[in-house]
């Protein structure tokens, strides 16, 4: 399934907005990124496609659920309603036969709209959930036919997504059926308490069928001498590793090379656990950045693992995935490769994301870039391979440096530039009190100063000869 487009009517800042997202015919790629200042309207746009796909997701778990209605603080200023639609793909035919007689390629467009007046106003737009109850109803039928059928992920992960919630006692029994995959998805984004809770119960039932991670600590130092009694004892603790956990391990891992061994402990007390260049650490004593990346990657894993599970890999299962401000908490190294690897670990996923970081938007192929700019939106041309700099100035109007550092640095270029010394000298050294001595336009500047001084000189030995 892929959203192909969404329609803003009145909503937010945006009185009539048509968002095309990736992929586009000339543009194979499943991200789209926003970007923009504060204020500039992002987070409603990605509110407003996880409100539209609120209902579809209902419908596929109830024939006559309601999804969220659009808020009224939500209407633009001014306005008596609002509406929010949404053009959806997902093909519904037989995929052992795509061209089967009497099916046409208009079944596999669905379309719905979410429409809200203000109180005590009449509204110009009426919603229509016909295109979500088609799409369910498909859903609906697979798994009546297969209870193993996959379902898409649709899933919005808000700027509170990085609570880690982890309970010291599981009172309720929780189920985790492939619907449970939709709880809160488009609501809470990061539920660590439930994650904490499926993987201990999947690690328990691992555990059940082979060697735990406690008993093979306890044998590493029996049987280190004995090389091929412990060869065969990891074979066998890898041919009963659960496959969903093995996802969303690996999931972790992909982005988090350094980590390894995500476990749960219960001695001193219960915990998750996870080994970082081979030392063992309490999640909850990880950085805000690796807590933050861990439990995003790792709830996207576990609701894919639970929505798919007659996959061989359940990262393969496709979805819909919104993320505000995908750059927040993360070092920059991280934040040049976070596209890439979400589009590697994850690659039939369609990804909506906004960000405030250059190196996000520069460092990856084949992006679908919207800058917003007002109350429209201009698509931007292919950013791969510029430097942060010039993204900072280009689009997103940022100074690269301070603002006040950056006039003073230009009034001594431009002293230089006109071989006013004396002025040139006063702004070096007033420069100079407030920078590093290794600063790099400061070394540039002394150069260029040192250069004109000497063309200078040589201008006037040539003039008294």
């Amino acid at each position: 399934m892929e959203v192909k487009k969404l329609t803003l009517r009145n909503v937010g800042r945006f009185s009539d907005l048509e968002i095309p997202l990736a992929p586009l015919e000339n543009l194979n790629s499943n991200v789209t990124v926003f970007v923009g200042n504060n204020g500039s309207g992002k987070t409603s746009i990605l509110r407003s496609l996880a409100t539209s796909l609120s209902w579809l997701v209902s419908r596929i778990q109830s024939d006559k659920s309601a999804g969220s209605p659009i808020p009224e603080l939500a209407i633009k200023n001014g306005k008596n309603s609002a509406a929010m639609a949404v053009d959806a793909f997902c093909f519904t035919g037989n995929p052992d036969n795509p061209d089967a007689e009497g099916y046409s390629d208009e079944e596999n467009y669905f379309s719905w709209m979410v429409a809200k007046a203000r109180k005590g106003r009449k509204g110009e737009f009426k919603s229509e959930y016909s295109g979500a109850k088609a799409l369910a109803d498909h859903y609906r039928t697979s798994l009546s036919k297969d209870e193993t059928a996959s379902l898409p992920l649709m899933a919005f992960y808000s700027v509170e997504r990085v609570v880690l919630d982890i309970p010291l006692k599981i009172k309720d029994k929780h189920t985790f059926l492939q619907l449970d995959g939709y709880d809160k998805s488009l609501s809470q984004g990061v539920d660590f308490r439930r994650f904490f809770e499926w993987f201990r119960e999947r690690e328990d039932s691992e555990n059940e069928s082979g060697l735990s991670d406690d008993i093979l600590d306890q044998l590493r130092s029996v049987l280190k001498e004995d090389e091929d009694t412990w060869k065969r004892l990891n074979e066998l603790k890898a041919s009963s590793k659960d496959r969903q956990l093995t996802a969303v391990r690996s999931a972790i891992y992909k982005f988090m090379p350094e980590f390894s061994n995500l476990r749960v402990r219960r001695k001193p007390r219960l915990h998750m656990s996870i080994d970082k260049n081979g030392e063992a650490f309490d999640v909850a004593q990880l950085s805000q950045g690796e807590k933050s990346l861990m439990a995003l990657i790792g709830d996207i894993a576990r609701r894919l693992a639970v929505m798919n599970p007659a996959l061989q890999n359940p990262l393969e299962g496709d979805g819909i995935v919104l993320i505000d401000e995908v750059d927040m908490h993360l070092h920059p190294q991280w934040q040049r490769s976070l596209i890439n690897q979400l589009t590697a670990t994850f690659p039939n996923c369609q990804f909506v994301l906004t960000t405030h970081s250059p190196l996000v938007i520069s460092d990856s192929k084949n992006v679908l870039t919207y800058l917003i700019d007002g109350d429209d939106l201009k698509q931007l041309k292919p950013l791969y391979g510029e430097d942060a700099n010039t993204v900072l100035l280009d689009i997103m109007d940022t100074d690269i440096r301070n603002k006040d550092i950056n006039i003073q640095l230009n009034d001594l270029l431009d002293a230089i530039h006109d071989a006013d010394l004396t002025l040139a000298h006063q702004l070096l050294k007033g420069l100079e009190e407030e920078l590093p001595e290794t600063n790099l336009e400061l070394t540039k500047a002394r150069l260029l100063l040192r250069k004109k001084e000497l063309r200078k000189k040589e201008f006037r030995s040539a003039k008294n000869q």
